[in-house]
């Protein structure tokens, strides 16, 4: 199906096309979402803090047909989350869809933790979240609208890598996402979170390459770990975000969705 998202307005944190440097064909969750809702219709606000990635994602979705608007943007920043969303009701008359991709891993325990480290986990994690419902939900209160905020599967259980930070961070996006799942849920708001599972994205040789091995037997023992016997990819986050967004998922709210092969039921 095509035109899932049509003549609705979306703002996508976190949309940039990744620089870091990666195999071809792996992208990051943000872009591969902007893109995907742009190519059912959306009217895209692609929100970044790095220009330059931001341009890449704009390009993608023009070229394709489809029409987006760039805006520079640190989530960390409340006042430059305000304005982004003003400048998404301002382009197109209307905000639908709220999607809130930025996170970031810390590696590192209590003990090698710093307190500042553990601070801004939550700070970009958590926080970057409460920031952009707060000044999304306003409008979207106009005539209703779908949050989706992405988590992890870390949130759950863990995933053999030592970053608490992380995992309590995006828990609390769990609990976030249910609390104002049922704050609003009688005013045509739906809100639910994705947890991706292995994913191959440029995150992962940026974050985790070098902290366990060399990139390539990184690659192979996450592979290894699914119990698809492979990762999955970008367009799989994205494709989720999209059902989540579109009238598909009328009935479907508080829901935090694995999109992981499987890997939540596997015990071990």
């Amino acid at each position: 199906m095509t035109n899932r998202l049509d003549a609705r307005t979306a703002i996508v944190f976190g949309a940039g096309m990744s620089a870091v440097e990666a195999p071809p064909g792996c992208v990051s969750n943000g872009f591969a979402t902007a893109v995907t809702f742009a190519a059912h219709g959306a009217r895209v606000v692609a929100v970044d803090r790095d220009e330059t990635a931001l341009a890449g994602t704009r390009e993608a979705i023009v070229e394709a047909g489809g029409d987006c608007t760039a805006v520079v943007a640190d989530v960390t920043d409340e006042s430059q989350v305000a304005a982004a969303i003003e400048r998404a009701v301002d382009a197109y008359g209307r905000l639908d869809i709220v999607h809130n991709n930025v996170g970031v891993t810390v590696l590192g325990g209590p003990v090698e933790l710093s307190a500042q480290d553990w601070t801004r986990a939550f700070d970009i994690n958590v926080t970057s979240v409460f920031r952009a419902c707060k000044y999304a939900i306003p409008h979207l209160l106009d005539r209703g609208g779908a949050i989706i905020n992405v988590s992890s599967l870390a949130s759950i259980r863990w995933t053999g890598y030592p970053y608490p930070a992380y995992s309590a961070s995006k828990a609390a996006v769990n609990q976030l996402t249910q609390s104002l799942a049922l704050q609003y849920a009688d005013r045509g708001i739906r809100v639910n979170a994705i947890l991706p599972g292995l994913i191959h994205t440029p995150l992962v040789y940026q974050q985790l390459a070098g902290e366990h091995g060399d990139a390539e037997t990184m690659r192979a023992e996450r592979d290894a770990s699914s119990p698809t016997g492979r990762m999955g990819s970008a367009w799989d986050v994205a494709n989720a975000a999209l059902f989540l967004a579109s009238d598909e998922a009328a009935y479907i709210n508080g829901v935090a969705l694995p999109v992981d092969g499987g890997l939540h039921a596997k015990a071990g």
